[in-house]
Parts: C-alpha cells; structure tokens; sequence
C-alpha cells in the first residue's frame, strides 16, 4: 500500500469512513506523501499528464499577449500585478515577466492583500479536493470512504448536510435518483479570497468543466484518476500515486463570483481565447525566427492548443471593479 494510503487507512480504522474531501486532500497535498508533494514530476511525457502550460514557447506568448490587452484596457496601471495560481514548475514565469509576478501555490507562496492586475488560474480549481454524494429516496446521501478487504471503498452515509445540498441544487440540474453530484466548496471560498484582494483586475480561468445545464452529461459525476497518461474511474485505487480531478462547475464559479463581485465578462473555449490573442499579428508572435525544425514544432503546439485543447478546455473570465 502507497504511504498515504497506510495514513488514510489507519484514520478510517480509527475514526470511521472519511468525507471524500479528507481523502482527496491527503491524496493529492499531503506535506510528505500526497501526490504534488513528492519528488516525482507529474506533468509532461514522463509524468502523468501535460497541461497547457507545458506547451511552451506557444501557450506562454499567446497568454502573454492576451493579459497585455487586459492591461491596456485597465490603463497600464504601473502596479499591475499577475498573481498565478496553481503555479507549479514556474513555466508561466518567463511569459509574464513584464510584470510583477506572484507564484502562489497551496503549499507556497502568498496571495498579496491588495493588489491590482490578473489572477491567472490555469488548471487550479479541477485539483481542489470536492465533497461527493448520491442522490436517493429524495436526498442527497454523502458518499464516504471505507476501507475493507484491504482495499478502499465507497460506503454511502448519512444525508448531505445542509450546506452541500444547497450547492447540489443551486449549481446542478434538478436532481435525479442515483446520479452523483460533487461540490466544489474550496474552490468558492478561493473566489471568496481573490474577490478580496483583487482590488481591480480580473480572474482569467482556464479549466474543464460544465454548466449546469450541462451537468446532465454526468450521471456519475466527474471524478477521474490520471496516472501515466491513463485515465481511470476509480479514484480510490493507489491515493498519492495519481492524479484526482473534478470537472470544474463554472455555474458555480459564475454564480458564486458575481455575489463576491467577480462579474463574468467572457466565457468561452480556450480556442477562442487564443485566436483573440492572436488575431492582431496573425499569430507572428508565437512563430518566434528560427530554422524549420523550429517553426514546424512551433506550429504543431499551436495546433495542438487550438484544435485539441483549444475546444476541451473553457476560459472564465470575471472583472473585478470596485
């Protein structure tokens, strides 16, 4: 069994089933053995998935010059600040080195206490550990996490209290026997905090996700494990040794930013945000000179990023004012 395995084990020997949130956080965060934690490289070809951001000079350049449109539309405020969420390795850093830039990360960095600028989220909220349910008999009943037989396991427990199941029935689709829901609570009480420090400037997400209407495609939720480029439905096997997403609710963000005072300005494909980047110079920009073994891997990663994560991902982005 994995370390944090043995850990979660030996708590739900203790204390009983855990809430799926307890589980996920000591899976993915845990300061020795979680899965982000530990000296192994998730990302890129031998790691367990790619984002965006290892798509590099291209993914750099074009976000880079969407942030500078944003930046001229506030005035080119001289304290304009990017604050990037989720930073990981640093690969955004060179791009957004024209301004101040702020790495913050669950386990590092801070996000400042009043700052004007971005808040740029790339792939930050489908990591935050999310409350599970099923919906039956009228109720939402939370989906804990057993252990037994020497395996982890499902276990359905009392009903949802009744913070989750107002985020059940405010962000889903009406509720339908036996379908799971997931409740993002972390990644509204992350908007609650950038809608605090943001005195001016706007929260640029870039993620998976659905709407509400679109819930209906997930009868059985959203949750998947990653692990060597494979995509797995059970979530449980091997905690601290892959990867655990939910699909982002972007209802939820919408909704829930625009009571914090994050207006949605646009909401769209990473696509689209791609070619708005690039449409004023015809993308020369992301077509640095160089000899064509260069430019033909320059334009497979703008390939990749329009025409495959390009129609996938989705971009949110609220406008703070005050």
């Amino acid at each position: 069994m994995t370390p944090a395995g043995l850990l979660l084990a030996e708590e739900i020997r203790r204390d009983g089933p855990v809430g799926f949130s307890r589980f996920m956080d000591v899976a993915l965060y845990h300061p020795e053995h979680g899965y982000y934690r530990g000296a192994r490289d998730p990302f890129g070809a031998g790691g367990d998935f790619f984002t965006a951001e290892q798509i590099q000079p291209v993914f750099g350049i074009l976000m880079a010059a969407r942030i500078r449109q944003l930046y001229r539309e506030m005035g080119e405020p001289p304290d304009f600040t990017v604050v990037e969420l989720g930073a990981g390795r640093g690969e955004m850093s060179n791009a957004l080195a024209e301004w101040r830039y702020v790495p913050v990360d669950l386990d590092g960095g801070v996000l400042p206490e009043r700052f004007r600028g971005i808040v740029f989220c790339n792939e930050f909220f489908d990591a935050l550990p999310v409350d599970v349910a099923v919906y039956r008999g009228g109720q939402f009943l939370e989906q804990r996490v057993a252990f037994a037989g020497g395996r982890f396991q499902w276990q359905t427990g009392a009903r949802a209290n009744e913070e989750l199941a107002a985020y059940f029935r405010r962000y889903w689709a009406p509720p339908e026997e036996g379908r799971w829901y997931e409740a993002g609570s972390k990644a509204l009480s992350w908007l609650a905090r950038i809608a605090a420090a943001l005195e001016d400037g706007y929260l640029f997400t870039i993620d998976y996700g659905f709407t509400r209407a679109e819930s209906i495609r997930f009868p059985a939720g959203t949750l998947m494990g990653y692990r060597k480029h494979l995509a797995h439905d059970d979530v449980l096997i091997d905690p601290g040794e892959r990867d655990i997403t939910a699909h982002v609710n972007f209802s939820a963000l919408q909704e829930a930013g625009a009571a914090c005072g994050l207006r949605t300005e646009r909401f769209e494909t990473l696509a689209q945000t791609l070619l708005t980047a690039g449409e004023a110079d015809q993308f020369r920009a992301a077509m640095e000179p160089g000899g064509p073994a260069q430019e033909l891997r320059l334009r497979m990663q703008l390939k990749t990023l329009l025409f495959g994560m390009g129609e996938t991902f989705r971009v949110l982005l609220q406008r703070r004012e005050r």
